[in-house]
């Protein structure tokens, strides 16, 4: 079940690609967009990775969001990842999926007829005051950062 407008953001603490340890509690009092994608160096994660990467110099300007993407893969992976595509922003390694999982992000997914658990490509922006002010819960990667941005610079004008 993903999270829904209004709901507060479950807490976490996660490293990150840069050996960094990210956690909600130190990000309070800032915009937040958080992505969750299935791995690294597959087509449309990649595409989502580089279209945020694209307009991080919006989202700054514009908003001062952080942005951070979230899948299970290792931190040394997202460090391959993120040098190879030149990525401004950090990278979350959820290997155990659990904040995917409080997040909505984890679950039962469908492809071919086989059922199987996986990551649920999903994004959120979370307000400074750590509450969820908006919800993507099934992503499709063309359009998506545009949304995102539209949507953000839309609830910070208020």
């Amino acid at each position: 079940m993903s999270l829904e407008v209004g709901h507060v953001a479950p807490h976490f603490t996660l490293p990150a690609g840069d050996g960094s340890e990210v956690s909600l509690a130190d990000l309070k009092g800032q915009w937040l967009v958080i992505y969750f994608y299935p791995r690294d160096n597959t087509p449309g994660c990649t595409t989502e990775a580089c279209d945020f990467r694209d307009n991080t110099a919006r989202l700054s300007a514009a908003s001062n969001a952080k942005v951070f993407g979230v899948s299970g893969d290792s931190i040394a992976s997202h460090q391959r990842f993120s040098t190879k595509y030149e990525l401004p922003f950090l990278l979350l390694s959820d290997e155990d999926h659990t904040m995917m999982t409080a997040w909505g992000a984890w679950g039962e997914k469908k492809n071919y007829g086989r059922t199987y658990m996986g990551v649920i490509r999903s994004t959120y922006i979370v307000d400074p005051t750590g509450h969820i002010a908006a919800a993507w819960p099934k992503v499709r990667v063309k359009g998506h950062v545009t949304a995102v941005l539209e949507t953000l610079e839309n609830l910070q004008a208020g």
